[in-house]
């Protein structure tokens, strides 16, 4: 196999390029101030640090498995071959567990069981290092397919609390959710996985790069398009308790138009009512919703208002134009709330409207 990659000019030559693109891509999260994928966003510090320091393991496994391609002894090649999935554990997986914890911001979940759970891998890698064996590993395989079974229930259980978290208390979700994310990086992770237990020849090694460039671009826009979301002391009251939410709200968010701001949350709108962030969300819970449905549906009555009056005097208008009016800083998320409450798409509701004759 490594004779092969020898003389292979070509993969050695993308395999470098490989590990220079993830070299960068960890210099860029941690030197470059600004955003270059979304200027109006700013992005979590702690997770461009983490996802920098795995771009930095990532490159850095590139080079301490390179000397294979150019060693010609059987036992030096099996020697690095041992020594790379020493460091791998220490340094690679774990800091990619690591990234996807930390694009959950609803709370700082801890780091050390990643620890814990990358112990049985490294001891077991240390153990063939040693012995220069690799009697252990399919046993390692076994033990990686249970770590990534229980990781995924993990994750699954964490992004459906991170989504309530979200709806609980932020009115706009673009660039906040991240299950796909997790989708897409769990689909990627299969890949390497089925690459480390069938390998197949020089198509799997060009595949596998390629599988790597993609990580690290989509990772790197992941990084810089999700947005930081900082939480804050809830403000004292200023009407006492939850029965007095419902005035506060009418007088300080409906009559207000509070309502389309955008980007606004749960934490803003409490502070402008001047009552508590958990009395808040206690009350939207008491009417069967959150905070996001809420003010989706706030928005949307505002939509029908302008919809009628632009009809009524025939005003020329497009529906994009009225969401964006009424508070929506994209149609799409309006599209998919207009269509959950109403049970129909805006088109066919205002195909209906014209259809009775209706303003």
């Amino acid at each position: 196999m490594y004779e092969q990659i020898r003389e292979d000019i070509f993969f050695i030559l993308f395999y470098g390029i490989v590990t220079a693109m993830a070299m960068m891509a960890s210099c860029y999260l941690l030197f470059r101030q600004g955003n270059a994928f979304a200027a109006d966003i700013t992005s979590p510090v702690r997770l461009r640090r983490w996802t920098a320091a795995f771009f930095a393991a990532f490159a850095l496994s590139h080079m301490w498995y390179m000397p294979i391609f150019f060693l010609t002894s059987s036992e030096d090649i099996e020697m690095a071959d041992l020594i790379g999935g020493v460091l791998d554990s220490l340094t690679v997986f774990p800091l990619l567990i690591i990234v996807l914890f930390v694009m959950l911001q609803d709370h700082r979940r801890p780091l050390w069981p990643v620890g814990v759970m990358m112990l049985p891998l490294l001891l077991g890698n240390t153990i063939n290092a040693v012995t220069r064996s690799y009697a252990l590993l399919p046993m390692l395989y076994a033990y990686f397919l249970l770590m990534s079974i229980g990781l995924t229930i993990y994750m699954v259980r964490a992004l459906r609390q991170y989504g309530r978290w979200l709806r609980d208390n932020y009115a706009d979700l673009e660039h906040k959710e991240v299950w796909q994310s997790f989708v897409v990086l769990a689909i990627i992770l299969l890949v390497f996985a089925f690459y480390a237990f069938i390998y197949q020849g020089p198509a799997y090694r060009y595949g596998m790069q390629l599988v790597s460039a993609v990580l690290i671009g989509y990772l790197l826009w992941r990084v810089e398009t999700l947005g930081s979301l900082t939480s804050a002391p809830s403000p004292p009251l200023r009407g006492g308790g939850g029965e007095a939410v419902g005035p506060l709200l009418q007088k300080y968010c409906i009559d207000t138009g509070l309502y389309l701001q955008h980007d606004l949350t749960l934490l803003q709108l409490a502070k402008a009512v001047g009552t508590n962030r958990f009395y808040l969300s206690q009350y939207f819970s008491s009417l069967g919703t959150n905070y996001n449905a809420y003010i989706n549906d706030l928005r949307i009555r505002h939509f029908v208002r302008l919809y009628r009056e632009a009809v009524a005097v025939k005003q020329p208008f497009t529906a994009q134009q009225l969401a964006a009016e009424s508070g929506f800083h994209h149609y799409r998320t309006f599209s998919n709330a207009f269509k959950h409450q109403t049970g129909q798409t805006v088109t066919s509701w205002i195909k209906a409207q014209q259809g009775r004759g209706e303003p």
